[in-house]
């Protein structure tokens, strides 16, 4: 196995090639698959990196509900395009933490049902946030007091939120318009995108297992199996329509049957093109094998992670937002908000594509984002040792 030809592969159907410059964030999401969302900028860097997309125009997109964050795979929340609504909305119904919390401090299904139905006569009238809604309902929420926060659900709206959110009867609005703040009002969600929508969910476990095999394959079927959170034997059956074909004999690495021709057809770039992404970016969160986008002599690396250093080999996760060139991770940065600039050390060469690459994104995230967060928690401050370690690494 090539396995440099198979990252160039990985890369182009992730679009990291180019090749969706100036698509709708729609048709990148489509292609390239959801976009996880955590209160940081991963989304963007996803539009960006891939379509060039500016943060006005994915705003503008989120407001015309053509795309959407929305509780989906896993019952984590990502960006979805609006041909998917239907099908995140179905896979995230089978996740309900929160209701199996407040089940165990005594709250019955019924009461939060009667919940659900005063939240959406308040929010009839008009958009609220937690707070509106929580003067709007009165005695309809329950505070659940110290065990309640032990557990961390102080009250029962947040599971009535949930609850409607993931039957399509309410949506969450960003308050300032903007996928990287968590701060939201609620409002009915007209029409409804499960309406008539006749999905079971074994047949949205299928499609999103199509999907996921036409956004990152060829994959196994553990990798699947992470992604989705399916136990083996529901995996195996969610894959089976599909008819996966093996990547290669000596590999557990399967792929649509239709995909074969297109790799076989396929030729990897002989120039670098160079790519900044998020650390949570598809191309390694959706099979989650850091190691096969490195070259080997990457694999002992010594990187800085959140303590202490450690091999990149050895890692799950990207330990920083990642450089890429034709799927292989050839550098880290972070933003630093000291001096608005990108901090970043490279494996290779520093080139002038490269160094381009990287002033490009420092432009983007200065100009239009104002930072560049891997989630809701990652503060300038906390973020300090690593922007540190990489200006160190860099001779910076």
């Amino acid at each position: 196995m090539d396995q440099s030809r198979l990252r160039a592969w990985w890369a182009h159907r992730q679009g990291l090639d180019g090749a969706l410059d100036g698509k709708a964030a729609a048709q990148v999401l489509e292609r390239t698959g959801w976009a996880r969302s955590v209160g940081g900028t991963g989304p963007y860097l996803t539009l960006f990196s891939r379509a060039g997309l500016s943060r006005q125009k994915v705003d503008a997109d989120v407001a015309k509900t053509l795309i959407h964050e929305l509780p989906s795979a896993r019952g984590c929340t990502y960006v979805l395009p609006s041909s998917d609504f239907a099908l995140g909305l179905t896979l995230a119904q089978g996740f309900v933490g929160e209701m199996k919390t407040a089940e165990k401090l005594g709250v019955p299904a019924k009461e939060i049902d009667k919940l659900c139905e005063v939240v959406l006569k308040a929010l009839e009238k008009e958009p609220l946030d937690p707070e509106g809604i929580r003067a709007a309902t009165g005695k309809a929420v329950r505070n659940l007091g110290t065990e309640g926060q032990k557990k961390g659900l102080t009250t029962t709206l947040p599971v009535a939120l949930g609850k409607l959110q993931t039957l399509g009867e309410i949506r969450r609005i960003p308050v300032n318009g903007r996928l990287d703040q968590q701060r939201y009002k609620y409002t009915v969600w007209r029409p409804n995108p499960l309406r008539g929508s006749k999905l079971s969910s074994e047949e949205a476990y299928s499609q999103l297992a199509r999907r996921y095999f036409q956004w990152i394959g060829p994959a196994s079927i553990a990798e699947f199996q992470w992604f989705s959170t399916l136990s083996g034997k529901a995996a195996k059956a969610a894959v089976e329509p599909l008819k996966l074909e093996s990547f290669a004999a000596d590999s557990d690495l399967l792929m649509l049957p239709g995909d074969r021709a297109k790799f076989e057809a396929f030729k990897a770039p002989k120039e670098p093109h160079y790519v900044l992404v998020s650390s949570i970016d598809s191309i390694a969160l959706l099979r989650r094998d850091l190691k096969g986008l490195l070259d080997p002599k990457d694999l002992d690396r010594q990187v800085f992670t959140e303590k202490d250093t450690k091999p990149l080999g050895g890692l799950a996760d990207l330990p920083s937002h990642a450089i890429l060139d034709r799927g292989r991770v050839v550098g880290r940065w972070e933003f630093d908000t000291a001096n608005s600039s990108i901090a970043w050390t490279s494996f290779i060469k520093k080139d002038r594509a490269l160094q381009d690459a990287v002033a490009r994104t420092e432009a983007y995230v200065r100009d239009q984002l104002g930072d560049a967060r891997s989630f809701s928690l990652d503060s300038p401050k906390s973020r300090a040792p690593r922007v540190a370690a990489l200006r160190k690494a860099a001779g910076r």
